[in-house]
């Protein structure tokens, strides 16, 4: 296993230890899971540096990678619903997009094509970070106008990254081939 695969999974290990800490009503602990999913976000970028500089770029980073954004974007998002910091309709919205985009890169797969991340992706999957890392901080006390703001960024990012991403990527499904390959 490359060091950039068990970086990856370091970050899917560190989701438990966030909702744990993100749920209990501690201060320190509400400090300690902004720490952890800071840490966690920052194996994003880490892991994909190492995985293009020491040519460890692989089918299983290609799936795993994306798959740990996700579930720690999802375990943020489920925090925030159950604690009101974010409406449910936001949360579904979100979840849609990504398991849509799922879905069409498991046709592609079947199909023997790897669908890599897009820089709409990279940018939803930063804005994103960005957002839940504010909402923990504090910014729905500190400043209650971020939370709105937040919710929109988060969810406008999330539609036209997906939609562009369908468009993009559609004839895998259609034809068997990337928009890429031809």
């Amino acid at each position: 296993m490359t060091t950039a695969n068990k970086i990856t999974l370091a970050r899917i290990a560190l989701i438990p230890v966030f909702m744990v800490l993100a749920s209990l009503s501690q201060g320190w602990a509400q400090w300690a899971a902004l720490g952890v999913f800071a840490l966690a976000s920052l194996t994003d970028g880490i892991d994909g540096h190492i995985a293009r500089k020491y040519n460890q770029v692989s089918n299983f980073g290609k799936f795993v990678d994306p798959l740990a954004d996700k579930l720690l974007v999802f375990a943020a998002l489920l925090i925030f619903v159950a604690d009101g910091r974010m409406p449910a309709w936001a949360c579904m919205l979100i979840l849609a997009r990504e398991l849509v985009v799922s879905s069409l890169r498991m046709v592609a797969a079947s199909q023997g094509v790897v669908i890599q991340a897009s820089i709409w992706g990279k940018i939803k999957t930063f804005s994103h970070m960005v957002c839940i890392l504010l909402l923990l901080a504090g910014a729905g006390t500190l400043f209650s106008w971020m939370v709105p703001l937040c919710t929109v960024v988060m969810s406008v990012t999330a539609v036209v990254s997906g939609v562009i991403y369908i468009k993009d990527n559609f004839a895998v499904v259609r034809d068997g081939v990337s928009k890429k390959e031809k």
